[in-house]
Parts: C-alpha cells; structure tokens; sequence
C-alpha cells in the first residue's frame, strides 16, 4: 500500500498542473469585456495549503491558524494579532473590547458617545449602536474623504469615549492629530483598518503601518480586499490587556487562555475561585466576558498563509495602478475631483475615488452609469451617508445618535462620488480604457448638456 505522503505528493502535483492549466487559458482584454471594481488574485499556492489543511481535516482554528496570526503580526509590527471571520467581527470585537470591565473607568458603558463618521462602511457603526453607545456623526472633508479633524474637539462631550472610523479606501486620516486628540481627552482610537492594509503613516519620526497606530486595528480578507481568504478578518494591539480581552471576546468570552486542543496549560485548571462559581471549578468553562465565537477555520488560515506571502507585491501594483489613474485623469481635474493623500502618507490603496464637481453639466450617476454600458464596474462609497439609510427609519431623529454640525460633505460624497478598481490584477491595457472611458463620459454628457438634450 502507498505512503500518505506519496499520495499527497501525487495530488499537489495534481494541483500543480490544474493551476498552470487554467493559468494558460486566461484570454487578453477585449474592448467592452467587464472589468472588476476587485478580483482575487492567486497561484497554486493557495490551493496546495487548502488542499493540505482539508488532508489534515483539523478543520477549526490550527497551525495554519497560528502561522497566520504570527505573519501578519510580523507585517504590522504588531505583538497581539487574533484572526476572527470577517472583517464586519472584527470591527465588532475591537468595540465590544472596550466595553469590558477590566477597563475599569475607561470603559465605554452604555450612553457613552464614539465619534465616527456617517460617510463609510455600515459594520464601523453598527457595534456602537448595537451595543446602546451613541455615535457622533463629524463631516469629511474633500477631497481627502476622510473626518474634518477641525470639528472634533466640538464634537467632544463629557460622555465621550473613544473614536472609531476607517482610513477611506486606504488613504489614511489624519492620524498625527487625532492620537494627540485621544490622548489628551483619554479617548480609544479604534482604526478601521479594513481598506487600508499596508498603507503608511509617518508619526513620531518613523513609518508605521495603519491600524498599528491606534489602540486596536481591524483589517477584513473578503475576496475585494488586499488580500483574502475569502471571508475573514484580524483584531490586532500593542495592549496586552486589550489583548487578553479581544482573546476572550472572540472564543466565547472564557476566562482560559488555553489554546485550541489543549488542557491545563497554567497547571492551575482546579484550584481557582472565580465570580460567585464554587472552588476548584473547570477553568476551561469559565466566562469572564459574554463574548462570542469568531474564529476562522483552517482552512481560511491555510489560504491568508499564501497571500501574506504575496501581500507586498499586492500593494505594490495597487499603488501603482493608482498612480496611472491619477496621472491619466490630471487634465479632467476640471470636473473631477481627485483624491487627495496627505504628504506624510506611503498609500495602499483599495479602490480610486472621482467626486465630479457640482454644476458643471455632468452628474455622478450619468458618468457612472456610462462607464457600467462599457463594462467598467464602479461603486459608491459605501453607504454615503448611513444616516439617510433605512436601517435609521426607526431611530432617525432620536438620541440614538448625535450629528455635530452639517455633513455637508457627506451629503457631496453621497450624490457625487464613486470609485473603480486598483486591484493587482488590473492590466495596463484596462487602466488606460479606464481612463479614456471616464473622459469620453465626461465629454459625451458636456456636449449633451450643452445642447439642451
């Protein structure tokens, strides 16, 4: 009878040859083919780990697991980092955390108040809400798409807690303001750092990456992302308390540190007295949080183990095809407007943001509408302004939530701005389309207008 690892052998190398097969069926870009706002980008890699996490059928969170959490670690220059399973978990464990009372008098209790942001991704909001915190919606401005830092010291109450928001499709925010903000109100900075994986901030004289700045990072590995593993995302901190929190908020909210498969790693698993439990109870089946289960599988472990190790050169490409964007479009800047990145900035983009200007005889859904006949798929940013969103029906104008001030921008980025891919996979041959396409949307609907039609 064969070995185990001959058959193996025969199947990776199966694998191996399915993957240079399909890769040699890929066909060249046509004039009018669709080209994706993203796109999974992978090798056989990706499916030799899966293929070898599925063999090994350990199936829940393992070495892939642990090699995965430790990579990224590395990549962020980040001790504690915990993979949950989608980045919308993420950004929910990374709230929950700061509502534990081992924070004492710092935690965010219920009435307590976030400042955020209305123009962004629905899952940086909906723990705040969920959990009876209250948001307090600040204007972006333009074209950085980012919180106008000039109105968070009004927007700060005595209720006050923390600030949560994401760098706006990896163009970070003003991070150099905002921690000396948080530190001189002793405020929580959770970084959404889900459109931003790799993206660079030069802060106290030295580059750091994004989400490694503030109190907790969150980063989401849905197929659109950097890099994916298909549905999944990170919980990352320099706190080791935070760090013993997020831990036992992601697996189920036990009081053990045991790792998976593992027993009385403390020798300690009997002798302990905890809350009003009886002596010497299980510590394997003590709660000191009500938490949650939001690991990943093996099997998505084995696959982000690939794509670290591509990660780079993920980003690399994007900003590079942002580059060709910005560079392509200069001359429309008349009718666009196009992003701003601040100067102490190393960009890792997601997407390239257009605002087409007001008044000027285009409009946002004529252009976008346009370049989706031709195939360029294209998206909004995100909800635009949550607060208009029916999820808001049944608590709009309660105190649910606080607006400060106007959000005027937010209102511009809602009716005005969208986006297109930057993803690695993009050829220079699709850019330029891109590109031309854009102009000659511009150009049809300026003529059109012109004419009264």
């Amino acid at each position: 009878m064969r070995s185990k690892v001959d058959i193996k052998e025969d199947i990776f190398n199966l694998i191996r040859e399915y993957s240079e097969v399909e890769n040699n069926e890929e066909t060249s870009f046509e004039i009018g083919d669709r080209i994706p706002y993203a796109k999974r980008v992978f090798d056989a890699q990706e499916r030799l780990n899966l293929v070898d996490s599925a063999l090994e059928f350990w199936l829940t969170s393992g070495r892939y697991c642990n090699e995965f959490e430790k990579k990224l670690g590395e990549f962020l220059n980040v001790p504690y980092v915990y993979a949950v399973n989608s980045g919308s978990s993420a950004n929910l464990l990374a709230f929950m955390a700061l509502t534990s009372p081992l924070l004492k008098d710092r935690a965010i209790n219920r009435g307590d108040e976030v400042i955020t942001v209305a123009a962004g991704f629905p899952t940086t909001v909906t723990p705040i809400l969920q959990y009876g915190a209250v948001p307090v919606f600040v204007d972006v401005t333009i074209p950085e798409y980012n919180i106008d830092i000039s109105k968070m010291e009004g927007a700060l109450s005595s209720k006050t807690k923390a600030v949560m928001i994401a760098h706006t499709l990896g163009m970070p925010f003003d991070l150099e303001y905002i921690v000396v903000f948080c530190k001189k109100h002793n405020l929580w900075l959770i970084e959404d750092n889900c459109d931003a994986l790799g993206s660079e901030y030069l802060i106290d004289n030295e580059m750091k990456k994004t989400g490694s700045i503030g109190d907790i990072g969150t980063s989401s590995f849905y197929p659109a992302h950097h890099m994916t593993m298909g549905e999944g995302g990170a919980v990352y901190t320099s706190n080791p308390l935070l760090s013993k929190i997020i831990l036992s908020m992601r697996d189920w909210g036990r009081d053990c540190t045991c790792p998976s498969g593992h027993d009385d790693t403390c020798n300690h698993r009997f002798q302990g007295q905890y809350g009003q439990l009886p002596k010497g109870y299980d510590h394997k089946y003590v709660y000191s949080h009500l938490g949650y289960n939001l690991k990943i599988t093996e099997m998505q472990g084995a696959i982000g183990v690939a794509q670290l190790d591509k990660l780079q050169l993920f980003i690399d490409k994007r900003k590079e095809h942002f580059d060709i964007l910005m560079e392509g479009l200069k001359e429309s800047s008349e009718y666009l407007l196009l992003p701003k990145i601040l100067d102490n900035v190393v960009l890792s983009p997601f997407g390239f943001l257009c605002g087409v200007r007001e008044n000027i005889g285009v409009n946002r859904n004529d252009l976008v509408d346009f370049l989706e006949k031709r195939g360029i798929q294209t998206r909004n940013l995100f909800s635009g302004n949550i607060i208009l969103h029916p999820c808001f029906d049944n608590i709009r104008g309660t105190d649910a939530y606080r607006v400060y001030g106007n959000l005027e921008n937010t209102n511009f980025v809602m009716n005005n701005v969208f986006w297109v891919g930057v993803y690695p996979g993009l050829t220079s041959q699709q850019l330029q389309y891109m590109i031309t396409s854009i102009k000659e949307g511009l150009s049809f609907y300026l003529e059109k207008n012109s004419k009264g039609e």
